[in-house]
């Protein structure tokens, strides 16, 4: 398989950022057959990680999937498709509670959960022979995943060949209030939905973790971070959980190689707010195309697939990093 890397450019027939946000989720490929493994974590708990198998001596990429998202999520298939195509391996980690089932612990996972993307690399690593993997992350685990390198700077390097973050809400306060706004509010109950129900059940397991009725009047995220994600996590409530987990300021003290991916139409990431390049270090690879929306990047004649994102994670890790 060839890796192609055109700039990205929306074709025409699929206009607008909420129209290449939504259309993938309506053409998403048939899932291919992963193998799953079940990890006990440090303190108690689990994650499950899917994997696509292939030689050993062939790349790894690491994939960490959005906010409520899967490897089932439209980016991981079609990631996988493309990972198998070009012989690739894939290692796609679940965020506690992502992969279908409650986890046990009180706690479940945040934008700026860096320390436990340290342990999966590491673990991943560990699996396979020591050697430096790919990694690259999707919305919140593009967040987490940069942050995690800007705080480990060169140390990242014993770990990762690079990272790559696609659409990630880098200044988690600025995204957060504009998906409170307009056409916007629609994303924002989508992910409500589930939130809340998974939240419901973890209270349940452990009653008074947080304030339930906060929590169901929730209507926006900075609500529903400042009664839940927030508290639960160790912070003072939404502000602080957003101030001290966005990756923004962190670009500037990223040594390893790396890709941030942000499209200039993307409804959930004001364009005012993307980071510029005096904000990042040498090693950051800035690119902000006009069109995309939020993790679309659909491309071809109608109706459209999702080759183009992986494609670019591998020609990146291929092709741009030393």
């Amino acid at each position: 398989m060839t890796i192609a890397c055109k700039p990205y450019r929306a074709p025409a027939w699929l206009p607008g950022g909420n129209a290449q946000t939504i259309w993938p989720l309506l053409i998403k490929p048939r899932p291919l057959k992963l193998r799953r493994e079940r990890w006990e974590t440090p303190d108690g708990d689990f994650i499950d990680v899917d994997f696509l198998d292939g030689p050993a001596d062939a790349p790894l990429l690491a994939l960490f999937h959005g906010l409520e998202g899967s490897s089932d999520s439209h980016y991981a298939i079609a990631a996988a498709h493309t990972c198998k195509a070009a012989g690739w391996r894939l290692a796609l980690p679940h965020f506690r509670g992502c992969s279908g089932e409650l986890n046990r612990r009180p706690r479940a996972y945040h934008s700026g959960d860096s320390d436990e993307i340290d342990w999966i690399l590491r673990r991943l690593q560990a699996a396979d022979g020591g050697r430096r993997i790919h990694a690259a992350g999707i919305s919140l685990g593009g967040n987490a995943l940069l942050k995690w390198a800007g705080e480990r700077g060169a140390a990242a390097s014993a770990v990762v060949t690079g990272v790559a973050g696609i659409c990630a809400p880098l200044d988690l306060a600025a995204c957060g209030h504009h998906l409170a706004r307009g056409f916007n509010r629609l994303y924002t109950r989508h992910f409500l939905a589930t939130m809340k129900v998974v939240s419901a059940a973890r209270l349940a397991r452990f009653p008074g973790l947080f304030d339930a009725a906060r929590m169901r009047r929730a209507v926006n995220l900075w609500e529903f971070d400042d009664a839940v994600t927030g508290p639960v996590h160790g912070f003072a409530g939404a502000d602080d959980y957003w101030r001290r987990s966005s990756a923004k300021p962190w670009l500037r003290s990223i040594v390893v190689p790396a890709l941030a991916v942000n499209s200039k139409n993307d409804p959930f990431f004001p364009v005012a707010h993307l980071p510029r390049r005096d904000e990042v270090s040498p090693s950051v690879r800035l690119e902000q195309p006009a069109s995309g929306g939020h993790v679309g990047f659909v491309a071809g004649t109608f109706p459209g697939h999702l080759d183009w994102l992986p494609q670019r994670l591998l020609h990146f890790f291929t092709h741009e990093i030393s």
